[in-house]
């Protein structure tokens, strides 16, 4: 069969609009089907059911009137009586459809027009798909680009088969570029949006400087070396902690180079952003004197609930430890998830004077013992009365210059003395409402019952309904600071671990739970952790 210059050239113009956008022949032709189809409903009627084909080979158009077989006909212009459709096709049932055969046409200024628009708007649909499918895998990625233009601040980068954008606060600071300019940056997001797919990219993201140090360290690209995690404050400083799976392979070393080669080219590309490359340790403590070089670190208390760490330096050192308006030591918490608070040593004994003197008076007051005594139930480190009245009796009776009495004397006033309180918090919680019901759960004081009746919880449906959080407080961390939210105990000795199990005890008491589901779930835990550590 001849075909006509016209089909020639509409396949002509389906190859080269595929080959320019990189989008498949099949839908530049599906795209024209769809132009051809509305700009035939605007002549045979628009009510009409018309479709176009385009055979793909020769280039042929075909136009068809697409008639619904319905039981009797409302509208001729979609539909046709079964009788009228067995006529043309024996077999034709309800719901099938018969194909009317329509003359070709010519397109006039306006239908032309239309289907152009139509062909257009499909074109540059598919064109995004196929944006969007190319980039949505190369999230964690970097990429080359160049600069198209920048606007309001923000730099349209130029990817090659997209475009990308470089927020002003993903930009280091200080950094400016140009039309043309060459740029890498990290693919930290990719969005399907109503203008397009949006490709947003980074050069302050903390894992942009990972797949730098990835790029420049062969060990790191390997998995003979690891980063364990990294804190960045973009333009000025950077810490970052590494670890060897290889004992013969120094990591410190390796992430720094020959002369240091290699971290030289990640600073370089980082606009001189100094980089403290440290040893990552699976101690907290050794991490976090770690993460504070190049200060020397004299002492450090851990407290583990609080996920808190006390660090004291010398004298000298404070200022190093802490850095410019807090850098050193931000990017250090940063670093290892731990808030750290830095005191001097002076600062330090000051402190620890002033808790040995609130746990001596507090002695003397409950326990209606002189000074002397109670300074040394401070100095053997007992810190409650509570510690007194339960602790085994020879731990008392150790103390040099207290016999068996003597310390029998103390613990019986220790007990006493929280007797009395617990009666009085009982009058206390009473008067607030607070439910008998609550002392069914284990470790329940008068005085939790009275922080719980003061806030308003009362019965155990009430207690059932607290998270943890709620009992103990909670941390926030962002932009580097930590703030933390007090909760109803804490300012009693309680555990996060305690609140939770006291919370299921009520949830239990109150039948929202069973031991079944307990079980189940403890169950389902122990398949995770063999999973994880398979």
């Amino acid at each position: 069969m001849a075909v006509s210059a016209n089909r020639l050239e509409l396949l002509q113009i389906a190859d080269a609009v595929a080959r320019e956008k990189v989008i498949d022949r099949e839908i530049v032709l599906a795209a024209m089907a769809d132009a051809i189809q509305k700009a035939a409903r605007s002549r045979y009627g628009t009510e009409s059911n018309i479709r176009a084909d385009i055979n793909p080979k020769t280039g042929e158009i075909r136009l068809q009137r697409l008639l619904e077989v319905v039981e009797k006909a409302e509208d001729y212009s979609t539909q046709i009586p079964l009788e009228l459709a067995r006529d043309r096709n024996p077999d034709a049932v309800l719901g099938d459809f018969i194909a009317d055969p329509l003359p070709p046409m010519d397109f006039g200024r306006i239908a032309a027009q239309s289907a152009k628009q139509v062909i257009v708007q499909k074109v540059r649909e598919a064109e995004r798909d196929r944006q969007f499918d190319e980039f949505k895998d190369r999230v964690g990625e970097i990429v080359n680009g160049t600069v198209k233009r920048v606007e309001y601040g923000n730099v349209i980068v130029d990817l090659g088969r997209g475009e990308g954008i470089i927020r002003r606060d993903e930009m280091i600071p200080r950094e400016n570029f140009r039309y043309g300019d060459r740029v890498r940056a990290y693919v930290y997001d990719v969005r399907r949006e109503q203008r397009g797919p949006q490709i947003f990219l980074s050069r302050t993201h903390p894992q942009f400087m990972v797949k730098l140090f990835t790029m420049e360290v062969p060990e790191i690209y390997d998995g003979i070396i690891q980063v364990k995690s990294v804190a960045r404050d973009p333009g000025s400083r950077a810490k970052i902690a590494v670890i060897s799976n290889d004992s013969s392979i120094d990591p410190v070393g390796a992430c720094v180079g020959m002369r240091g080669s290699r971290v030289q080219a990640v600073v370089g590309e980082l606009q001189g952003e100094k980089i403290d490359i440290i040893p990552w340790s699976n101690e907290p403590a050794n991490f976090v004197v770690n993460a504070l070089q190049p200060a020397e670190v004299a002492k450090v208390v851990l407290d583990e609930d609080a996920e808190r760490i006390e660090v004291v330096v010398p004298d000298e050192q404070l200022s190093l430890a802490i850095g410019r308006r807090g850098q050193n030591v931000r990017l250090a918490s940063q670093l290892t998830g731990w808030d750290i608070d830095i005191m001097t040593e002076a600062e330090e004994s000051e402190r620890r004077q002033k808790e040995f003197n609130e746990r001596t008076n507090l002695f003397m007051d409950a326990l209606d013992v002189d000074e002397m005594v109670g300074q040394v139930l401070a100095s053997e480190g007992f810190a409650a009365v509570e510690e007194l009245a339960y602790v085994d009796l020879d731990e008392i009776s150790s103390i040099d210059g207290f016999d068996e009495e003597t310390a029998q004397e103390i613990q019986d006033r220790a007990r006493e003395y929280l007797e009395r309180l617990e009666a009085e918090m009982d009058e206390k919680r009473k008067a607030l409402g607070v439910s008998d019901e609550l002392r069914q759960i284990n470790g329940m004081s008068a005085q939790m019952m009275v922080a719980l009746g003061e806030d308003g919880i009362k019965t155990i449906e009430d207690f059932a309904g607290c998270a943890a959080d709620d009992l103990v407080g909670w941390t926030e961390r962002k932009n580097g600071e930590t703030k933390k939210f007090e909760g109803l105990f804490s300012k009693l000795e309680v555990s996060r671990v305690e609140a939770e199990q006291m919370v299921v005890q009520a949830r239990l008491l109150a039948g929202w739970i069973t031991e079944a589901d307990l079980a189940a779930e403890a169950e389902e835990a122990t398949e995770d952790e063999a999973e994880q550590e398979a």
